[in-house]
């Protein structure tokens, strides 16, 4: 008897969870975003200006090394002629018996000044060198003082902004040491962030997404967090229309329903963690779970967002899945 078998049937995609809540909550991540995004760039030029003073650090030490030593060469041959008795030009010409020895003297006062005045130029570009690299470092340390200033306004509008919304700052207590290093990001020469667009494929709508993004995505699925995730949207806030944020499930049945507890919630933790200890290396601006939020240069702060008990509202609580942005 012949039998037939059924067709597996797919999956049906999960629609992404409804992020929105109250349009003070809209207002806030967006100002978030603001600053967050204000921190990182003043951090980026902070590092930049950095690694140039360290640049010129070492082109000032070279400079004064070539003045050391032309310092040290005119010393010897000052040296030298004093205790072989130099004598001026005037007297080696009137020394001199024949009109071949004059000429011979003659020549052996030219190489000499040709001599000192290649010292002396050695000299005085070695001492240009150093006052100019000088200057620059001065520059540059005033430069590295005005983004750090910076990076202390937009921390302080963030937490500003958190603390209208009850944003007290919360405690996080996974171990950062039994979370795994994420491979870093490709960055520019200078080490700051490259401007994207959406030019890369998500895996996950199949729409498009920044290149770091999908770096993030990337390495979050290698190093164990395989749930479902959602990341482009075309519609909302945030940065899913721009193709910077993911929301990955904590759900092992690939949907956004609930509130996470027990093995679930542990996995919301490790994940949220993973993306902060590894924020420099991913370009993370902030993550949402459970009721907070992490911005990058504030740390863990109370994010309510339905304005009631925590996990009242899972989406929009983030009580059932992790939310990252990236710059």
């Amino acid at each position: 008897m012949m039998g037939f078998v059924s067709p597996v049937l797919a999956q049906p995609t999960p629609a992404p969870p409804n992020e929105g809540g109250p349009q003070s909550i809209a207002t806030l991540r967006e100002n978030l975003e603001i600053a967050v995004t204000g921190y990182i760039e003043a951090e980026q030029k902070l590092e930049a200006s950095k690694s140039k003073q360290a640049e010129v650090q070492r082109q000032l030490t070279l400079a004064e090394l070539d003045m050391t030593r032309v310092k040290l060469a005119v010393s010897k041959y000052a040296a030298e002629a004093y205790r072989t008795g130099r004598l001026g030009t005037i007297g080696m010409m009137l020394q001199a018996s024949t009109q071949d020895e004059l000429m011979e003297r003659a020549v052996a006062l030219n190489k000499l000044a040709q001599y000192d005045q290649a010292r002396m130029a050695q000299y005085l570009a070695a001492k240009r060198r150093t006052e100019e690299a000088k200057a620059e470092i001065e520059r540059l340390i005033a430069e590295q003082n005005a983004a750090v200033d910076e990076m202390k306004r937009r921390q302080t509008a963030a937490e500003r902004a958190l603390a209208v919304a009850g944003g007290t700052p919360v405690r996080v207590d996974v171990d950062a040491a039994t979370l795994p290093d994420a491979e870093p990001a490709p960055r520019n020469s200078d080490g700051t962030w490259p401007s994207q667009g959406r030019t890369v494929k998500d895996p996950t709508t199949g729409s498009m997404i920044t290149p770091r993004l999908l770096h993030a995505y990337n390495e979050t699925r290698r190093l164990g967090w395989t749930r479902y995730v959602s990341c482009y949207r075309s519609g909302g806030p945030y940065e899913h229309p721009k193709g910077r944020a993911c929301d990955w499930s904590t759900s092992p049945d690939r949907s956004f329903e609930g509130t996470a507890k027990l093995a679930d919630k542990v996995y919301g933790d490790r994940l949220a963690s993973f993306y902060v200890k590894n924020a420099k290396a991913l370009g993370v601006m902030y993550v949402v779970w459970y009721c907070t939020i992490w911005l990058y240069g504030s740390g863990w702060r109370k994010y309510n967002s339905s304005g009631s008990r925590c996990g009242d509202s899972p989406n929009v609580d983030h009580t059932n899945h992790v939310h990252l942005s990236v710059y």
